[in-house]
C-alpha cells in the first residue's frame, strides 16, 4: 500500500514564518548594501558618470580603457606585491603561532594578546606605526640608529614602503588568522598525535604527515580570506603614504577611489572595480580547487 507524503504540519510552518522574520533585516542589509551597490556598480562600468550629470552609456570603452591604461597595471603589480609578502608572512606566522597555542599552552588570557592587535582599526595602526618608525622622529629609527646603522625611511622609500605596509598588517591580523588555525587544530583528535608518538614519529614529522594535511581544509579558507582582504587593501595605505613615493605605494583600491573621489570618473573607476572583482573570483575558484577545500581528511 503506498503511502502519501505527510503534509507540514502547522507547527512547521509557524517555524518558517518565524525564521523568515529573524532573517529579514540582514538579507534587507545584504541586499541594500551588497547585491544593489554591485549591480549598480556593474552598469556604471559601462557608462561614463561624474556625478553631476546622468550617465552615458559607453559600452566597452571603460574595459577598453583600463587594457591600455599603465597606471592600472602598475597599480595591480604594487598590489601583488604587497599581497604576496602579506600572505607569505602572515600565514607562516599564524601557522606557527597557533601550533605553539595548540601543543605548549591552554591560556585564554595568552590567546586574547594575541587577538588584541585585531581590535585596533587599520587606520589606527598605520597612524601608530607610522609614528613608531618616523625617520626623524620615531622610536624604531632611534634604535636602528642606537644599533649603529642608518636610519631607514620606512614609508619614504620606494624600496621599503610596500614590505612596511604590509608588516603592518601582518601585526594587525595575524591574531585573528592565528585564532582560525588554532580552532581547526582543536577539531583534530589527540588518538591520532598519540599514534604518531607510539609509532616514533618526531614533533615534525607528526606536523608534516598529519596536522597539514587535517589542517587543508581550515588553511583554505584562511588563505582565501587573507588574499581578498589583501587585494583590497586601502586604509593603511591612506593614512601612511597616500600611494607615495613616485606611486610605489598606489595599490587598486587607492587608485579607483582617486578615479572616482578626486577624478569624478566613476564609470572608469567601476570598470576597475568590477575587473578586481572578476580577478578575485577567479582566484578563490582556482584556490578552492587546488587545494581541494570541500574535502577533509578527518576520519
Amino acid at each position: 500500500m503506498i503511502k502519501s507524503a505527510p503534509t507540514p504540519s502547522r507547527h512547521t510552518s509557524g517555524d518558517r514564518r518565524i525564521a523568515l522574520v529573524f532573517i529579514a533585516p540582514a538579507m534587507l542589509g545584504y541586499l541594500t548594501f551588497l547585491v544593489w551597490p554591485t549591480l549598480r556598480g556593474v552598469y556604471l562600468s559601462f557608462t561614463s558618470f561624474d556625478l553631476l550629470s546622468a550617465e552615458k552609456w559607453v559600452g566597452l570603452d571603460n574595459y577598453r580603457r583600463l587594457v591600455n591604461d599603465p597606471v592600472f597595471w602598475d597599480s595591480l603589480g604594487v598590489t601583488i606585491q604587497y599581497v604576496v609578502i602579506n600572505i607569505g608572512v602572515q600565514t607562516v606566522s599564524a601557522l606557527l603561532i597557533a601550533v605553539l597555542m595548540h601543543r605548549l599552552t591552554s591560556s585564554t588570557l595568552l590567546r586574547g594578546v594575541v587577538l588584541a592587535p585585531y581590535l585596533v582599526s587599520n587606520v589606527v595602526a598605520g597612524i601608530v606605526w607610522l609614528w613608531i618608525l618616523d625617520t626623524q622622529l620615531g622610536v624604531g629609527n632611534e634604535i636602528i640608529e642606537w644599533l649603529g646603522l642608518d636610519r631607514i625611511a620606512f614609508f619614504g622609500d620606494a624600496t621599503w614602503a610596500i614590505p612596511t605596509i604590509a608588516l603592518v598588517n601582518v601585526w594587525r591580523h595575524v591574531g585573528y588568522t592565528a585564532l582560525l588555525i588554532f580552532a581547526g587544530l582543536q577539531s583534530i583528535s589527540p588518538t591520532v598525535y598519540e599514534a604518531g608518538r607510539v609509532d616514533g614519529a618526531s614533533e615534525w614529522r607528526m606536523f608534516r604527515s598529519i596536522t597539514l594535511p587535517l589542517l587543508r581544509p581550515v588553511m583554505s579558507l584562511v588563505l582565501i580570506i587573507t588574499v581578498i582582504g589583501s587585494f583590497q587593501v586601502f586604509d593603511t595605505v591612506s593614512v601612511t603614504t597616500d600611494g607615495q613615493p613616485a606611486n610605489a605605494t598606489n595599490v587598486l583600491q587607492l587608485y579607483i577611489y582617486d578615479l572616482a573621489f578626486d577624478r569624478m570618473q566613476f564609470g572608469y573607476a567601476s570598470a576597475i572595480s568590477v575587473a578586481l572583482m572578476l580577478v578575485l573570483a577567479a582566484i578563490t575558484v582556482v584556490q578552492y580547487r587546488l587545494m581541494r577545500a570541500g574535502r577533509s581528511d578527518l576520519g
